[in-house]
This record gives structure tokens, C-alpha cells and sequence, in this order.
């Protein structure tokens, strides 16, 4: 294939993988919190990551990911510890990240609103070696977190007073999530950009919720999800020349749509089945117990 004949298609395809794995396997965990819009925080944060970058002359994904993590613990911290609520929290992290990393790129010799750009809506062509190293070094934590700790998370995303009850470090976990999702952050920004990575933590586990029931097959299809719309909207982006991250969010909410409309037929359809379960369930009690289901004897029950 002609796509896979060039060497930025190549890194951008392999980023692609992996944002569509990892994002959604932490989004499921925010969505269950109610913390949807978490990676819009750690987003505009990651920003004066990206602008400290140019500034100190440095790989710009590392430093959103060290400033962005810095970020996401000071928000929890001042959940627990400060006077503000937590939404007070999560607009200074919006403001404040968005305005250091305008005013840091803009300080930097090198730096220019343009350079921003790439980083806040994703850019295919600009992806490094060194972009897919790191994106592929932080999306194994991801994955190390959200899989190995999956019981622990999922417990504290349901119900934190029981998780605690049960002796599990609540606040300790609730610090891994936080962090988790920061590194997120980081490795999607090359892809779908800033403004736009919360989108694909939490849209594909919104549609995986349209048709599933149980936690394990949310998570797994929401990963399926993400990462087929991560390659298509990256397949697209470069044969249509239309932006990256723009795409493959709007492919997210079609996917959406589509399982939204199948929803209502598969719920008739369960609730079908399950009314036939139960009647033949019920009939096969009142055989054992003497009688047909219409309440009359069996056949070899009668004396001639």
C-alpha cells in the first residue's frame, strides 16, 4: 500500500494505535467517576509543557508530559486539601495552562503560535522518532495501569466509600488515575491534538455503553472503537488532506450514532429472550412439580 510507503505515514499510523487503545482504556475510568472533561484540563495544562519545550530547547512531549502530570496531581490535591471544589480546580487548570503555554512559545527563540498549532489539533506530518519512542514508552504505562489495576480502579471509580471500607488506598489510586490521564493526554496530542484528546477518552466509551452491559466488554469495545477510528481517520486524513484529530473525532461520534440507533432493537431483542427464558424456566417447573403448563396431568400420570 502506497500509504505505508512513507516513513512519517509509518510513525503516524503506529501513534495512531496507540491513542486509540489508550485513551479510551483511561476514559472509561473518568466516565465512571464523572470526570469527563478531566482531559480537557490536563489538555490546555499540557500546553505550558509544550511551550516550556521550545523555551528550554527540549523534546516538547516529554516536558506536557512531566508538566501535565505535575498538573493533574495539583488538581487533586486541591480537591482534598484546598477550600475550592474541584470544578474550581479544573478551571485554573483550563485558564492557566492554556495562557502559560501561549505566553512560553511565544518566548521561545525558536517558537511561534504556529508551532502551537500542531500540538493543538494534531499534525500527521510532524511526528518524530523520538515522538513514537516516547508515545510508545507512556502508552506501556498506560496500559500497565489500567489493565494490571483494573479491579482496584474500577472500585474506587464505583464507589469510593466501599473501596476505602475494604482497605484500599483510595487516594493513592485516585493520584494513579489522575497521572494515567495526563500521560494520555501526552501521547494523543501528536495525533488528535490538546483541544480535542478528551474527546476520544470518553466518546468511544460513551458508544461501547450504548450496546453493552458489563464492565470488561465496555472496556474492550471501547478500545476497538478507538482504535478504528484513530486508523481511519488517520487513513483519511491523508488521503483527503483534512486535519487529523477533527476526523477522527467526528468518526468517534458517528460510531456513537450508529450504536445509539442499534441500541433500542438490541434491548427488545434481550428483552425478548428474556421472557422466553423465563416461561420455559416456569414451564419446566410445573412439569417437574406434576403438571402441564396449562395445569393439567401428564399423559403417563393418568390411571385408565
Amino acid at each position: 500500500m502506497e500509504i505505508l510507503e512513507t516513513a512519517f505515514m509509518q510513525r503516524a499510523l503506529l501513534a495512531a494505535v496507540l491513542v486509540g487503545i489508550t485513551a479510551p482504556a483511561v476514559g472509561i475510568y473518568l466516565v465512571q467517576r464523572r470526570q469527563a472533561l478531566m482531559g480537557d484540563g490536563i489538555g490546555h495544562v499540557a500546553m505550558t509543557g509544550v511551550g516550556l519545550g521550545f523555551l528550554l530547547s527540549a523534546n516538547p512531549v516529554w516536558m506536557a508530559a512531566l508538566v501535565s502530570i505535575a498538573g493533574a496531581v495539583a488538581m487533586e490535591l486541591i480537591r482534598w486539601y484546598g477550600r475550592m471544589r474541584g470544578d474550581m480546580a479544573l478551571a485554573m487548570l483550563f485558564y492557566g495552562g492554556m495562557a502559560g503555554g501561549v505566553l512560553l512559545i511565544n518566548l521561545a527563540p525558536n517558537g511561534s503560535n504556529s508551532n502551537l498549532t500542531s500540538y493543538l489539533f494534531g499534525s500527521l506530518s510532524t511526528v518524530s522518532d523520538a515522538d513514537v519512542v516516547a508515545i510508545c514508552l507512556l502508552a506501556a504505562f498506560v496500559m500497565l495501569v489500567t489493565v494490571g489495576l483494573r479491579r482496584h480502579l474500577f472500585a474506587i471509580s464505583q464507589d469510593e466509600e466501599f473501596a476505602r471500607v475494604t482497605g484500599l488506598p483510595v487516594r493513592a489510586l485516585n493520584l494513579l488515575i489522575a497521572v494515567t490521564a495526563a500521560v494520555t493526554v501526552t501521547v494523543a496530542m501528536r495525533v488528535v491534538g490538546l483541544l480535542l484528546v478528551s474527546a476520544l477518552m470518553v466518546v468511544p466509551v460513551a458508544a461501547a455503553q450504548q450496546i453493552t452491559r458489563s464492565f470488561k466488554v465496555t472496556f474492550v469495545l471501547a478500545v476497538v472503537i478507538g482504535t478504528a477510528v484513530t486508523l481511519a481517520g488517520t487513513v483519511t486524513s491523508y488521503e483527503y488532506e483534512v486535519p487529523p484529530g477533527a476526523t477522527i473525532v467526528l468518526l468517534a461520534i458517528g460510531v456513537f450514532f450508529v450504536l445509539t440507533a442499534l441500541a433500542g432493537p438490541l434491548a427488545r431483542r434481550r428483552s425478548r429472550a428474556l421472557s422466553e427464558a423465563d416461561a420455559g424456566a416456569a414451564a419446566g417447573c410445573s412439569v417437574e412439580a406434576g403438571g402441564l403448563p396449562d395445569g393439567s396431568r401428564p399423559a403417563h400420570d393418568v390411571k385408565v
